[in-house]
């Protein structure tokens, strides 16, 4: 008895980071604030148990996205234990208002993104909903969905200083947004989601984005100026272009890039900065993603 009391007395002293989990068991711990979204990648250095207790909090909402097959998590609901199994793209959601305990059975490696409760609240009003957050909890569901933006999630921590900031903050509307469809109460939808930027504000929005040359813009500042959420501005935004900001800013960036290869002399990191990006290497992967082949591939063929 004395033994297990001094057991958990030893797990209760051990840092935990602020999610819960014993910051030893880690072997990767990555996070990226940006105010309304946090996302991290946690993955354990072994199998061992390890248990989560956190007492509820104004924090919002959390998703954890499973990368891998294999975790198994006792989680304490309705007063009694359930088991859950994670294979690659099960999900699970938390309310940070509610009391969590869990045991966590055996390695993961998860993705997870927290939601502000006033995002998630803004969300809701333009929905047309009362902006009062109700989201379904589950665990162990499967979502291809957020199975796939969890992926591109990972690859943009393992990198964060390439990426665009305009990225992160529309791939965390993104995953709001699919979170509220697929888990939030079904709420009346307002009449003008269907409807895409006026003129005036798609102009304003596109100068909004071309204005930066980095492209550290944010969505919120471009919203703003047009009278609308962010969530709704990004949805108004593709039903007008047939793209995403991001996507439709790196294109009028390659735009730019192939008059420069074609009527200068400038090299291509010279031409890569001048258009925005970060360095030459960003600069020739994303030209080839966009047009087929790199850029002083392509410069050649033109000026033949």
């Amino acid at each position: 008895m004395f033994n297990d009391i001094h057991a958990s007395a030893a797990t209760a002293a051990r840092p935990k980071d602020s999610l819960g989990c014993l910051s030893s068991q880690l072997r990767q711990d990555l996070e990226l604030d940006t105010g309304e979204f946090k996302f991290y990648r946690k993955c354990t250095l072994g199998s061992d148990t390890s248990p989560v207790t956190m007492d509820g909090s104004g924090r919002g909402f959390l998703i954890g996205v499973s990368l891998q097959t294999g975790h198994r998590r006792r989680i304490y609901s309705q007063h009694r234990w359930v088991t859950h199994e994670f294979e690659r793209d099960c999900v699970y959601v938390r309310d940070f208002a509610d009391d969590y305990r869990a045991e966590l059975l055996g390695g993961f490696d998860f993705v997870l993104i927290e939601l502000s409760r006033n995002f998630v609240s803004d969300a809701c009003h333009e929905r047309g909903g009362s902006g009062l957050a109700r989201i379904a909890t589950v665990a162990g569901r499967k979502d291809p969905v957020l199975g796939h933006l969890a992926q591109v999630l990972a690859l943009t921590l393992n990198a964060q200083s390439e990426a665009s900031p305009l990225f992160i903050e529309q791939l965390g509307v993104t995953i709001g947004t699919h979170l509220l469809d697929r888990y939030g109460e079904a709420s009346r939808r307002s009449n003008r989601n269907n409807r895409g930027l006026s003129a005036l504000q798609e102009a304003r929005a596109k100068e909004m984005l071309l204005a930066r040359s980095q492209g550290n813009v944010s969505i919120e500042e471009i919203a703003s100026a047009c009278n609308l959420s962010r969530s709704y501005f990004i949805q108004a935004f593709r039903e007008t272009t047939q793209r995403t900001p991001h996507q439709w800013l790196l294109e009028r960036r390659i735009d730019q890039a192939r008059e420069l290869l074609k009527h200068s002399n400038h090299s291509l990191s010279e031409i890569g900065m001048a258009c925005g990006f970060s360095d030459q290497s960003h600069f020739t992967r994303t030209f080839s993603q966009l047009v087929g082949m790199p850029p002083g591939h392509w410069r050649r063929e033109a000026c033949r």
